[in-house]
Formats: C-alpha cells, sequence, structure tokens
C-alpha cells in the first residue's frame, strides 16, 4: 500500500484524479459574448427545494468573474466525444467558442449540442473553499438527453461510459 502525502500538490492531484467525474461545460453570454470553462468539480443533488447543483471554480479562473453576474449560466454535462470542446472550454483562449456550436437561453445560459444533460441556472451562493470557489447554482430549466452517453474523467484521462448495456 502507498500512503500519499497530501501536502504535496501533485500527490494531492494524482489521489483525487483516481474518482470517477462527469465533466461539464458552464457558459453564459456575458456583456454579448459567449464564455465558459470546463469542471470536473460538478455535483448534482446538492439539494431538491431549492434545486441546487454545485461547482468548484479556481480562485485563478479568469472565466468565473464574468459568469457570475450572468442572469443565467448554462450547464452542459458533456458527452462522449466532445473532448475537444472540454479542452476549449478549459483553455486560456479568448475566443474558445469560435469552434463549438452552441444554443442560447433568452436568459442568456449557453446550452452545448450532444450533452447528456443541459441545466439553466442561476448563482444561488458562493463560498470560498481554499484555491477554489464552491458556486451554488439554483436550477430553473433541465433537459435529459438519454441517447447521449457523458465523458468521463478518470485518472486525469478521458473515458466514456457504455451506456448500451444498461438499456
Amino acid at each position: 500500500m502507498s500512503v500519499i502525502n497530501v501536502s504535496e500538490s501533485l500527490d494531492v492531484r494524482k489521489a483525487f484524479s483516481n474518482f470517477p467525474s462527469g465533466v461539464a461545460g458552464i457558459c453564459a453570454i456575458v456583456d454579448g459574448v459567449p464564455k465558459g470553462l470546463a469542471a470536473s468539480s460538478f455535483t448534482v443533488g446538492v439539494s431538491l427545494e431549492p434545486p441546487l447543483v454545485s461547482v468548484a471554480v479556481q480562485n485563478s479562473s479568469t472565466t468565473w468573474p464574468f459568469l457570475r453576474e450572468a442572469e443565467r449560466i448554462g450547464v452542459s454535462i458533456l458527452g462522449a466525444g466532445q473532448e475537444l470542446i472540454c479542452r476549449q472550454l478549459a483553455s486560456k483562449n479568448p475566443d474558445k467558442f469560435d469552434d463549438i456550436s452552441y444554443i442560447s437561453t433568452d436568459g442568456g445560459a449557453i446550452l452545448i449540442p450532444g450533452c447528456s444533460l443541459w441545466l439553466d441556472c442561476s448563482l444561488f451562493a458562493e463560498y470560498p473553499a481554499g484555491d477554489h470557489a464552491v458556486a451554488l447554482l439554483e436550477v430553473h430549466g433541465a433537459d435529459v438527453h438519454l441517447q447521449e452517453s457523458p465523458i468521463i474523467f478518470h485518472d486525469s484521462k478521458f473515458k466514456s461510459l457504455d451506456l448500451a448495456g444498461s438499456r
């Protein structure tokens, strides 16, 4: 058995990477410009009344300060085959939406086609959490796409979830 030294950030990152998670695109139109980021630290079902989800965002994010001001924020649970979109949303490129197709709601939430779940949200609360902020998002609408398999991020690699056996 190998014990990981949690005082070393690379060891912590390696330990945390062993928990498989989905990947969410957190996106909105802000001042007429599409803004977005990718997050693997996303949680559904934080609360049912009101319906809340959460996302942890790095304090160093240059995108979150814009998104937190948006009237509505779209959450798209990225699907298998959307690794490139995930990488684009995670990039520092200011033109990250140049090659991403999206739908925007009247409130400005951006939803990405090909995802397994769309959520139309607004910022409910935000809390400091070490080198991240934890944002609680209130869900105002949802659209489930059962035919789309979500992408999984595990061991710092993209993997797919085979839904064929569960239908």
